[in-house]
């Protein structure tokens, strides 16, 4: 509803509402990922975020983010997206941010990002965050929460740069 609500596209996967690992704990911002998925298709990476992989289950994500800008909305409860990590004292990334998996190769040749994709990333972390209370710096991307320091890349992009979009 926050998503729809800030004007973006969403698609709702089936069986979201019932979809997580458990519970979540008090939402208390958002953490930005890629997929590292294949350089072709809108969402080609939504079967893994919804199913897992062989060394995680899924749902490895409550939203995904296609290239054209649609957001897909994928998980209810909580999901395997961020590991052991820090960001802002909080320890528990799976349990206080929702995960957002933008699909992206990874690789520094699949740079720039979409201008439509970039464009619904920040309209809907905005959206998210003033649903929950919270301002800019609790959008964390996933190479800054990861422990330890240099543990992931994601996203390619300066979060410094992006936040302040945000805001």
């Amino acid at each position: 509803a926050v998503l729809l609500e800030a004007g973006l596209k969403v698609a709702e996967v089936p069986g979201w509402q019932g979809r997580g690992r458990a519970e979540m704990g008090t939402v208390l911002g958002v953490m930005v990922h890629h997929t590292a998925g294949p350089r072709v298709g809108n969402m080609a990476s939504l079967g893994t975020l919804v199913q897992g992989r062989s060394d995680l289950a899924g749902p490895l994500s409550q939203l995904g983010l296609g290239r054209d800008g649609t957001w897909y909305v994928i998980a209810a409860g909580r999901a395997n997206h961020a590991g052991a990590g820090a960001w802002k004292g909080v320890e528990a990334g799976n349990s206080h941010f929702i995960g957002i998996e933008c699909e992206n190769t990874g690789k520094d040749d699949d740079l720039p990002w979409p201008p439509i994709q970039m464009q619904a990333l920040r309209q809907g972390v905005a959206a998210l965050l003033v649903h929950a209370g919270r301002g800019a710096e609790w959008c964390v991307g996933h190479k800054e929460f990861a422990l330890p320091v240099g543990r992931k890349s994601d996203p390619l992009f300066e979060m410094a740069t992006f936040r302040g979009e945000v805001a």
